[in-house]
């Protein structure tokens, strides 16, 4: 009765379980993954939030299939010079974006390239779109970076796009290589998507730039209010088409009707996104402050020689602590969980090339990340 296409494996795994029977017995848990900035302790602007959504036009619809042209032209200015509000397109979620995009870009049994380690985001919406993912590698040199051998070596006449994720969710590296990325998509006919929901983000002084306008490749750039803004439950995020004139006017062309089936961005987000995205700038410069506060606490904790250490970090939300692979990850932060109560992702999750990594929130309330670090290292 059911398409395979959803025959998804329901039983929860093995670390998943262990979390559920520490939660239902009532002990408290330190919570180094937790990803949710609403629930974070971070001071919002509650009643600029409410007046974003006083907007006379609220109860009048007025469907775009592109999004609203207000929202659009306030997307257009976060890229002074580069960005047309025609070449824009709003979705709700950067999810959905991903979904529109396959469906524009391939056919039924096609190919998209994602990087590992990685978010493993992708894999149920390609399922759904009838997409293959094809992962090529990242290496780590005091940093990460593409494997670009690697990555060519894995494209395919099935192949559409090569998905970069800028700085990458979650080892918090940006994309350097650019120039060479582009001069592939020309050279194999393959368009890039960008995923830069974190660039807001730095932890160097040396801030990434945006994909947005990258050209000749054609480039969707994608960001949203769940990250910039810290607001998830709004449920608003956009496209930047850019890439040679010809070829983009035609994916925003396209990209229009399939927006235009589901218009699921709603009126009263798009409304709010302009005076939303004025008052971004302080949950950003708080997010900083804890990222690079816990940060610092973690580098004094690991300092003097310790066993672990943690992998170089550029921008975003998360860092990697590399452990001794005494045992495998999963079994680490099952015992993490059961014998010291507290909760870490392990490595593989991401797609790690090996045991002997741990993935941890920089958005953990101080006091909570200091005790659970303690804990992990007084392990080794």
């Amino acid at each position: 009765m059911f398409s395979d296409r959803t025959a998804w494996a329901s039983s929860a795994n093995r670390f998943t379980t262990a979390l559920e029977h520490a939660r239902a017995s009532g002990r408290t848990l330190l919570d180094l993954a937790v990803s949710n900035p609403t629930a974070c302790g971070f001071e919002y602007d509650a009643d600029a939030i409410r007046r974003a959504f006083e907007h006379p036009e609220v109860l009048r619809y007025r469907p775009e299939p592109l999004g609203l042209r207000a929202a659009r032209t306030a997307i257009a200015a976060l890229y002074p010079d580069r960005v047309d509000a025609a070449h824009i397109f709003i979705t709700a979620g950067t999810s959905e974006a991903y979904a529109h995009i396959f469906l524009l870009l391939c056919k039924a049994g096609d190919e998209v390239l994602i990087a590992a380690p990685g978010y493993p985001l992708l894999d149920l919406i390609a399922d759904l779109c009838d997409v293959r993912l094809m992962k090529y590698h990242l290496f780590y040199d005091h940093a990460w970076h593409i494997d670009l051998h690697d990555l060519e070596a894995k494209i395919t006449p099935r192949t559409r796009a090569i998905v970069l994720v800028h700085p990458n969710n979650p080892t918090g590296s940006y994309v350097a290589e650019r120039e060479a990325l582009n001069e592939l998509c020309g050279r194999r006919n393959l368009a890039l998507l960008v995923d830069e929901v974190f660039l807001e983000f730095p932890l160097e002084e040396d801030a990434a730039r945006s994909f947005a306008g990258n050209s000749p490749a054609l480039t969707f750039t994608m960001n949203g209010l769940s990250k910039m803004a810290g607001l998830p439950q709004m449920k608003a995020a956009w496209t930047v088409v850019s890439g040679a004139a010809a070829q983009r006017d035609e994916a925003v062309r396209r990209v229009e009707f399939i927006n235009d089936t589901f218009l699921s961005a709603s009126t009263p987000v798009q409304l709010a996104l302009p005076q939303l995205l004025d008052i971004r700038q302080t949950f950003q410069q708080q997010v900083r402050a804890r990222a690079q506060r816990n940060l610092s606490e973690l580098d004094a904790l690991l300092s003097d020689g310790h066993a672990c250490s943690r992998l170089f970090v550029a921008a975003g939300w998360y860092v990697t602590l590399r452990v001794p692979a005494l045992v495998a990850d999963e079994e680490l932060a099952i015992d993490l969980v059961v014998k010291d109560g507290v909760i870490v992702e392990p490595g593989h999750f991401f797609d790690f090339p090996n045991d002997g990594y741990l993935v941890l929130s920089l958005l953990t309330p101080p006091e909570i990340f200091t005790e659970g670090i303690r804990r992990i290292l007084a392990r080794f």
